[in-house]
């Protein structure tokens, strides 16, 4: 009898996680994925979901507001499991707009989840809980359109860093690097269908991760099979973006672009110490 599907609904049985921006999204995907490891969930928001979400409760908080984030967490009777979920930001060049728009971007994705981890420490110091933060991509790349945000998850991963070794052995933090995800909000993205379909196929998994994708390695995080991760960054980005010098230049009679005119190029393989083998001009 496979009893895999009955252990994977026990993961977080007896847990109570806490799922920022957890009503729409990723946060929805990644709120749900906990329900059904078995965990008492709780997603706050600025607005309720449209449809109730299946195992999910819902509490009116808005994580800028330090006091009313305070007052949230004081009224808590138990918290295992912090997930830091919300943030996100609209497209906007730098010089588009004045740096205090800029600065709200950094208040929701960075200083944000710095005041819910704190209100959180006590309940998980008692509870020998975790956090989980959704990182992204946009932290360790140029993120052009959306500079504030990048530098903002950028700072996290570092936050998160530091707040695991200062909170260690009671409390493990990690961060979760999500990339591309397909949601309601794709369109506003990426486009039609056809739009979705391209950005698909730059990753090397051939599609954009489902919010279900970043809920099951949140779980993973949170849950007992974690135990000995902390202060770690897991990349949930099914590979990554394919490098655009491998479409540019090729070895051994493909084309490439030779002081900007196409030319076909011809170059020796080279071994290298490790075994592996590279091209050389």
């Amino acid at each position: 009898m496979d009893n895999s599907k009955g252990a994977a609904a026990e993961r977080l049985r007896g847990r109570t996680a806490l799922v920022t921006g957890g009503t729409r999204g990723v946060g929805a995907g990644i709120a749900l994925t906990f329900a059904a490891a078995g965990a008492e969930v709780l997603a706050c928001a600025r607005r309720p979901p449209e449809t109730p979400l299946p195992g999910v409760r819902f509490a009116p908080l808005d994580v800028r507001d330090p006091d009313a984030v305070r007052h949230f967490f004081a009224a808590l009777p138990r918290l295992d499991v912090l997930v830091n979920n919300a943030g996100g930001a609209p497209y906007r060049l730098l010089a588009d707009a004045g740096p205090e728009r800029h600065a709200r971007v950094v208040e929701l994705n960075l200083l944000a989840p710095l005041t819910v981890s704190l209100a959180a420490h006590p309940h998980l110091r008692r509870t020998r809980g975790s956090i989980v933060m959704i990182g992204s991509v946009s932290g360790s790349r140029p993120s052009p359109g959306t500079a504030a945000y990048g530098a903002a998850k950028a700072g996290l991963e570092s936050l998160a860093r530091s707040m695991a070794v200062e909170w260690a052995p009671d409390v493990r933090v990690n961060t979760l690097v999500a990339g591309m995800v397909r949601t309601e909000l794709s369109r506003l993205h990426y486009g039609d269908d056809h739009g979705i379909a391209a950005v698909s196929r730059t990753v090397p998994l051939g599609r954009l991760a489902e919010p279900s994708d970043i809920g099951e390695a949140a779980v993973f995080l949170a849950s007992e099979s974690a135990a000995y991760i902390t202060g770690a960054s897991l990349l949930v980005h099914g590979g990554g973006e394919r490098p655009l010098f491998l479409d540019a230049a090729t070895v051994n009679g493909t084309a490439a672009t030779v002081n900007g005119t196409a030319e076909t190029v011809n170059r020796p393989i080279e071994r290298t110490v490790d075994g592996t083998e590279r091209g050389t001009a």
